[in-house]
């Protein structure tokens, strides 16, 4: 092996630096020229060979090793969403991941009601009072529909005597 003994401007001023820790560590200081001349001859040759250092930073294809050989639990991601409207009519959509599975299924709100009893009173509750306040809604509809029924009944009636 041969040493280059000819000094750079970036050599002196890693040598500044390096005399302290020589007198400190003369081995660990040796080591850093050394490493600092192979460096640079690999660039002034052209070489592109990466060093020892960089290598080890990559990271490695593959599994870890130490890893658990056990089965993790594999989990899967179905999305049901349910919309309801004031009139009391509701839609179901449900995706598998990314994908959608069905989209607009119209489900009547005696199905959602009972679903949600099914999973958990937290849901059940919300639900109930949506679907509450539509037949509310929708009673209060009917007797006016029926009371304008009433009104046209009355004036046919008028009318054909």
């Amino acid at each position: 092996m041969s040493l280059d003994t000819s000094i750079t401007p970036d050599e002196q001023v890693n040598s500044a630096e390096a005399a302290p820790a020589q007198q400190t560590e003369p081995a660990q200081a040796a080591h850093q020229v050394q490493s600092t001349e192979s460096t640079e001859s690999t660039e002034s040759t052209g070489n592109a060979e990466p060093s020892a250092p960089a290598e080890e930073t990559k990271p490695k294809r593959g599994r870890p090793k130490g890893s658990s050989s056990a089965r993790k639990t594999r989990t899967v991601e179905l999305t049901l969403t349910v919309t309801g409207t004031a009139d009391g009519e509701w839609q179901a959509e449900l995706k598998h991941g990314s994908k959608w599975v069905a989209r607009g299924l119209d489900i009547p709100a005696s199905a959602v009601s009972r679903a949600a009893k099914e999973l958990h009173e937290e849901l059940s509750a919300p639900i109930d009072e949506v679907i509450n306040a539509a037949r509310e809604q929708q009673a209060a509809k009917v007797a006016e529909l029926e009371a304008q029924l009433e009104q046209a009944k009355q004036a046919l009636a008028e009318l054909e005597s």
